[in-house]
């Protein structure tokens, strides 16, 4: 229904804009303050075992590669395998009926090009916001702090902030959170989770049969 399409046209445009405005202000804090690009993760990764070990480090980068191949083998793939686009939009069908946060995800031609923009918008600002500039906050301000705690407070906000998800949704966005975390404090970047970040999101809106032309 038109009606429905500009709800979520608007919900779109106001996530975008809602997470644009802090990423802007901590980009201003660079600008003017002793904080840089370095410190929220915007720089080349390169692997560093030593501040959670070595166990945990590979650990998670090795799930993160996996979780990256599996997604990007079913977005390829729902392009040019019947198969896999099959089992997506099955998949979808299934989920469209359990999870709280369907009436949210594109269905129009119009809604899916601009879902991308909110994957991105998503992928970029809040890997700065949870991951880049939080996890430096916590731990800059309680410097006796564990590292685990700064994970977890910096896991449970980003996963609160996905409230709309519901219960379940609240938790695996945090768990996925401390994975991320890992990840970073692993690499020291950002910019291998922004990409993934985009494609889990992007990979939401595969399976959708309303707007497929097929």
């Amino acid at each position: 229904m038109k009606i429905e399409e500009d709800i979520r046209v608007k919900y779109y445009v106001h996530t975008i804009i809602g997470l644009w405005i802090p990423t802007i202000f901590i980009l201003f804090l660079i600008l003017i303050t002793d904080l840089t690009l370095r410190e929220i993760g915007l720089t080349i990764p390169a692997i560093n075992p030593l501040i959670l070990g070595s166990a945990v480090t590979y650990i998670g980068l090795g799930i993160a590669f996996l979780y990256f191949l599996l997604i990007l083998y079913y977005s390829i793939g729902y392009h040019f395998s019947k198969k896999i686009k099959s089992q997506l939009t099955k998949a979808k069908e299934q989920q469209s009926a359990k999870v709280s946060f369907s009436a949210i995800l594109p269905v129009t031609k119009k809604e899916q090009k601009l879902w991308n923009y909110v994957s991105f918008t998503a992928g970029v600002t809040e890997e700065i916001i949870y991951r880049g500039f939080l996890l430096f906050a916590i731990a800059y301000l309680s410097p006796n702090v564990s590292i685990w705690l700064v994970i977890l407070l910096s896991s449970l906000l980003f996963g609160l902030a996905h409230t709309y998800q519901g219960a379940l949704g609240v938790l695996r966005t945090t768990l996925i959170g401390v994975l991320f975390s890992i990840i970073y404090i692993g690499l020291g970047s950002i910019l291998p989770l922004i990409a993934l970040h985009f494609l889990i999101d992007y990979a939401a809106k595969l399976g959708d049969t309303q707007s497929d032309p097929t």
